[in-house]
């Protein structure tokens, strides 16, 4: 009995140890040569390598936030900045709203393109307080801010290209009263209220008018968002609703085509001093016709050359002014073809 029992044991004893032996873990297999096992490392590591230099030469990207597109304006100074990209060797992008009443537009495309990191960026701001916590973004990643045509109530943007617009329109309202004979009543017409253009030019005509003829009397000034359209309309009501106007202004290219659209519709031509802002065919159209008395043009050419010079400039670190004014021209049919007017006059 006791041999039997011994028997079992060991045949016990015989079954375990196979069972361990047949789950013992398999030996390591040998190591890849050292050349091998760095292969796909340095594989990996190249395309980076060569990627660097790529980066390193990338042009600095400038993005340029515009009021619009909408009016030739707009395509001039598109027109100044791509001549200065190429000159300068950066990349631009140009965008704006369809309309220039679409502020939240605006500061979305302004957002987009912060998220993009450019090098610096160019802005002409419709409404001259609601960019400011955008401007500080900018600010706090170090993106150069430079303004064109219309600047901003904040001393972020490191320069503003931009004509004096206050000035601009004084002129005007000195041919203005030059032309109705110092007295009688005049209306206004601005793109908006809440752009530095639109503020300035307002306030640059009406100002003038107080201060230097009391005898003129700025019966109305209206709004139409630079739409032509829109413009019309307001100008029509207000032509009906004075009919002892003797003049009328309008603050930019719109603006005026209204004024010229409602004149011609109301059969008001000679009856009624029509003075403009900008360029563009139509209001080069009605000034050669006798319909418009004249105009100030700024040099939007030079506007969209100037900004991004100037963005250029601030990448590298240099010092800018304050303001960079590119300078306005009062012309009529006198001087409408004259050589010197020619860069200003865009169609």
């Amino acid at each position: 009995m006791k041999s039997k029992t011994l028997l079992l044991s060991l045949f016990s004893l015989l079954v375990v140890a196979a069972m361990l032996a047949g789950c013992a873990v398999p030996a390591a297999a040998p190591a890849a040569p050292a050349d091998a096992a760095a292969a796909p490392a340095d594989a990996t590591a190249a395309p980076a390598e060569e990627a660097a230099p790529a980066d390193a030469a990338a042009k600095p990207y400038i993005p340029i936030i515009s009021k619009g597109f909408q009016h030739q304006f707009w395509q001039a100074v598109k027109l100044g900045s791509e001549n200065a990209a190429a000159e300068f060797n950066v990349d631009i992008t140009f965008e704006g709203p369809e309309s220039e009443s679409q502020v939240d537009k605006q500061m979305e495309m302004f957002q987009t393109a912060l998220d993009k990191k450019p090098a610096a960026i160019c802005l002409a701001a419709l409404d001259s307080k609601a960019m400011i916590p955008l401007l500080e973004r900018a600010k706090s990643e170090g993106i150069p801010v430079i303004g064109f045509d219309s600047g901003v109530d904040s001393d972020i943007p490191v320069t503003t290209v931009t004509t004096d617009n206050v000035a601009a329109a004084a002129l005007a309202a000195d041919k203005m009263a030059e032309l109705i004979g110092g007295e009688g009543q005049v209306a206004v017409i601005a793109h908006d209220q809440t752009s530095r253009t639109g503020i300035d030019r307002v306030a640059g005509f009406t100002g003038q008018m107080a201060e230097k003829y009391p005898n003129i009397e700025v019966v109305d000034v209206q709004y139409g968002g630079g739409d032509q359209l829109k413009s019309t309309d307001i100008a029509k009501a207000i032509m009906q609703a004075h009919p002892d106007l003797k003049g009328f202004f309008g603050a930019n290219e719109g603006s005026i085509i209204g004024v010229i659209n409602a004149a011609t519709e109301l059969n008001m031509g000679g009856k009624i001093v029509i003075i403009g802002y900008d360029a563009g065919a139509p209001q080069k159209a009605a000034i050669r016709s006798g319909l418009q008395a004249g105009a100030v043009s700024q040099d939007p050419v030079n506007i969209g050359y100037k900004c991004v010079e100037s963005a250029v400039k601030a990448i590298a670190g240099e010092e800018l002014p304050l303001v960079i004014d590119t300078g306005f021209k009062w012309y009529d049919a006198t001087t409408i073809d004259n050589p010197e007017m020619q860069p200003l006059l865009y169609d």
